[in-house]
Parts: C-alpha cells; sequence; structure tokens
C-alpha cells in the first residue's frame, strides 16, 4: 500500500485502502474427468507380457527418467557451491562455455538481515545489489506490518534514509489513522476483528534498473500479491492486484536505503477462469507460507 499525491512516497491510496490497486476477480474453472482404471487411455497397445526375469520397456523408461531428473538436479545445484568449482582443471577461471551457459544469472541472496525487523541487508554496491534491495523492500513497504503503528516505526527507518524516514512517518501516522483503518475493518492496532484475518503480501515478479550512478538507483519491482481481510462477514475479501513500485535508492552507511518510493498499476495479465478459494484457506495459507528474502 502507498500514500496518494505526487510526492514520491507513494499513490493509490484513494482509490482502494485495502490494497495497492484495483480488484481482479476469478471465474470457475472447467475439469475433464479422464476414464478411470490402471490403463492410460493416451498410451500405446501393449506388446504382450514381457519375459520372466526382462524387465518391461515402460519400467526401463521410468527408472532412465528419474536418474536423468535427478542427475539434472544435482548439476544444477553445483552453481550453490564454491564458485572455484565452477571452472574445470584445464579452465581454471571457470570461463568456458560449458560453465557460463549453466551459471546462476545473478548474485546469491544475501545472507544477512536485520535484527529487529528481519528484512534483508548488506545488499552489494553493484546493479544487481540495488535490485535485490528494492525488491526486499517492496515487500516491506506492502506488508500488513506498515499498518501496525510500532511496527510501522521500526520498519521505516530501516530501508529510509535518515532525511527521508522522519517526513514519511508524519505522513503515515496521518493516513494511517484511526478512521481509516476503520474502514477497513481494523483497530487502531491494524488488527482485524475476531474471526478474521487481515491480508497484506506483496510478492516482486521481476525488477530492472532505470538508472544508475556510483552511489544512486532508480529501481522499477514488477509486483503482485494478495489484500484485503479474510472471513465471514468481511466487507473486504481478498484479491489479488499487479502493480509497479519504483524506489530511488541511495547508498548510505554500506547499503542501500530509500529516498523515495512510488507507485502505479500493472501490467497485469489476464485473470484466469480458476475457482476462488475460500476465506478460510487464504488465512490458513497465509499462516502457514513464509515469505522470501528476494535477490538479482
Amino acid at each position: 500500500m502507498s500514500l496518494g499525491g505526487d510526492d514520491g512516497y507513494g499513490g493509490d491510496y484513494g482509490q482502494d485502502p485495502t490494497r495497492p490497486g484495483g480488484p481482479s476477480s476469478g471465474g470457475r474453472l472447467t475439469r475433464t474427468r479422464l476414464p478411470e482404471g490402471d490403463d492410460d487411455p493416451f498410451a500405446p497397445p501393449r506388446r504382450g507380457t514381457p519375459r520372466p526375469g526382462k524387465p518391461s520397456r515402460n519400467l526401463v523408461t521410468v527408472v532412465s527418467v528419474v536418474v536423468l531428473l535427478i542427475a539434472a538436479i544435482a548439476f544444477a545445484n553445483r552453481g550453490g557451491g564454491d564458485d572455484s568449482s565452477n571452472g574445470s582443471s584445464d579452465d581454471p577461471g571457470g570461463t568456458s562455455a560449458t560453465s557460463e551457459s549453466t551459471a546462476p544469472t545473478g548474485e546469491r541472496p544475501v545472507e544477512g538481515k536485520d535484527t529487529v525487523t528481519g528484512i534483508a541487508s548488506g545488499f552489494a554496491k553493484t546493479e544487481q545489489g540495488a535490485q535485490s534491495a528494492a525488491a526486499n523492500y517492496a515487500v516491506a513497504l506492502g506488508s500488513a506490518d506498515m499498518l501496525n503503528r510500532d511496527r510501522r516505526h521500526e520498519i521505516v527507518p530501516r530501508i529510509f534514509t535518515s532525511a527521508a524516514a522522519g517526513p514519511l512517518q508524519d505522513k503515515l501516522d496521518k493516513a494511517y489513522s484511526t478512521d481509516f483503518l476503520q474502514k477497513l475493518g481494523l483497530d487502531q492496532n491494524g488488527k482485524a476483528a475476531e474471526g478474521l484475518t487481515y491480508v497484506s503480501r506483496t510478492a516482486p515478479v521481476g525488477t530492472k534498473i532505470t538508472k544508475y550512478a556510483d552511489g544512486t538507483a532508480t529501481v522499477a519491482v514488477w509486483c503482485t500479491g494478495v489484500f484485503g481481510t479474510a472471513g465471514e462477514g468481511s466487507k473486504t475479501p481478498v484479491t489479488n492486484d499487479w502493480f509497479t513500485m519504483t524506489l530511488k535508492l541511495r547508498w548510505v552507511g554500506n547499503d542501500w536505503k530509500t529516498e523515495s518510493y512510488s507507485q502505479k498499476n500493472g501490467p497485469a495479465p489476464v485473470n484466469s477462469d480458476r475457482t476462488a478459494s475460500t476465506a478460510d484457506e487464504i488465512a490458513k495459507a497465509v499462516e502457514e507460507y513464509g515469505g522470501f528474502t528476494y535477490a538479482r
């Protein structure tokens, strides 16, 4: 969620206070029942029973596929080991065509995190580091924690520069007023009524650098998310949305900090016809499934 206006601190609050953008709806999923039984209706006809002591062709095929799958996973995971293992003895620098084609496309995720907020920290002073920082900060800014005053006062100083944090904190305190929270069905601490669960979770889909110089970066983060209140009688049911958050970052104190951010709707894909889950299923999923540390 973000503040309205064109002051650089974000913007579509006036449209719908439950989430950053407009709602998207689901439909019904058409299912096709296949013939029951052990036989695959699309498989080729059998050619007789295999001779005793000799495995069938189907068994050999299945075993071969499993072995190849295990080998592929093990080969892909080689990128997570020591960097020196990427090259061969004839190519110690790891610059052969084989190593390049199988190497990860970005930097490894950071290991550090803020002990109070849990937000990742220690990003590299590179374009990829700036994109990783922006992705993680977008998740924090779109979280339900931003509606809790105490939690918000911990998050904002962590991800914003000292010059930006103070003014933004004041604006957010005014925006998330008691009246505003009541319209969402929340109390003054940003909590839903008994039996209801407020949901606000953002998931970055991709990032791109629009401007980069030594010590400054502007990063666009394409996001999707779920927003609303789950539970019987909710006046703001949970919906999904697509939006782009743009963060202007500055290198301060050996890490990237946000100077300002804004938000716009989309790009949004065509809605699928999948049947919407029940409110209980959504609330349970939010409680059971944790988030990620994002890295480019």
